[in-house]
């Protein structure tokens, strides 16, 4: 402590006036608790990414932290009380994230791994099996509730009812594909050919892997999912990815998109809402 007083004491004349402090002054102004002074330097505030800025615990309104990783190069954010916003008030911004295009279509090029919605709510992660098959409200899992093993290599796995909350899912500016988004992919653009889609290894996919190029740079992994009662299934031997279309001729399920390791092709069905898949995002 008396190194850090020290220090201050050498780089910097530091005043108390009218209960105002003053950094590099002797006048501080007497509407400011800090005021500092520097025609050479300006004010560093705290730097971290996303992902630190969202472990502070219970956040004070006015809060301000510079976001490494947020929008193209970070940004200045505040907490208002609520939600992070930048500095003008608006919605703060998230990191971008690595992107590819097929066929004129841009998708992320990893499997969404997000906990809160775009508004900064939390989505709730749901370990117990049996509270996961009994959810109507959006929720995430690791696979395996193990975030150690999967968490770096597959990304989240979320119900329907996260996919489909008025809040927002997907990052600003991007949003989750619907049905035809998929086929636009799969069939108009790629022929029906699901090896182009999956990673070419046995690696994250149980061998043959039939058909497994990746030309599409697509890259995806067999995540697995979790099933109707909250149970983690078939890691390597499928991915399944929701898409955002609810399947009106079926209550109670939505549209989706699968890729298996024993074959070649695009398979597309309807799903329960409460199964647990992966997220593949498309920008707007």
């Amino acid at each position: 402590m008396k190194n850090i007083f020290s220090f201050l004491l050498t780089l910097a004349v530091v005043n108390v006036h009218a209960q105002s402090v003053g950094i590099n002054t002797s006048t501080p102004d007497s509407s400011a608790q800090l005021d500092v002074s520097s025609v050479t330097k300006g004010f560093l505030p705290p730097r971290m990414t996303y992902q630190q800025r969202n472990q502070i615990a219970a956040p004070a309104a006015g809060l301000t932290v510079w976001c490494t990783d947020c929008d193209t190069s970070g940004q200045m954010q505040v907490f208002n009380g609520s939600s992070w916003t930048n500095m003008i008030g608006s919605a703060a911004a998230k990191p971008i994230p690595p992107f590819l295009i097929i066929c004129g279509q841009t998708w992320m090029k990893k499997n969404l791994d997000v906990s809160r919605y775009r508004n900064g709510d939390i989505i709730p992660e749901v370990e117990d099996a049996v509270q996961w098959q009994t959810l109507t409200t959006g929720a995430w899992c690791w696979y395996n509730n193990d975030s150690a093993n999967y968490a770096s290599v597959y990304g989240k796995l979320y119900n329907w009812y996260a996919v489909n909350d008025p809040r927002g899912l997907a990052p600003q500016g991007w949003h989750i594909p619907a049905d035809s988004d998929f086929h636009n992919l799969a069939n108009s653009c790629l022929g029906g050919n699901g090896g182009s889609l999956k990673a070419a290894d046995t690696l994250y996919w149980n061998g043959p892997n039939t058909g497994a190029t990746n030309n599409s740079g697509f890259r995806a992994l067999g995540a697995g999912y979790r099933n109707f009662g909250g149970a983690f299934v078939n890691l390597k031997q499928i991915g399944i990815w929701w898409s955002s279309t609810e399947d009106l001729s079926a209550p109670g399920t939505a549209r989706d998109m699968a890729l298996s390791y024993s074959s070649a092709s695009v398979l597309f069905g309807n799903s329960g809402k409460t199964l647990g898949f992966s997220i593949r995002c498309i920008k707007d």
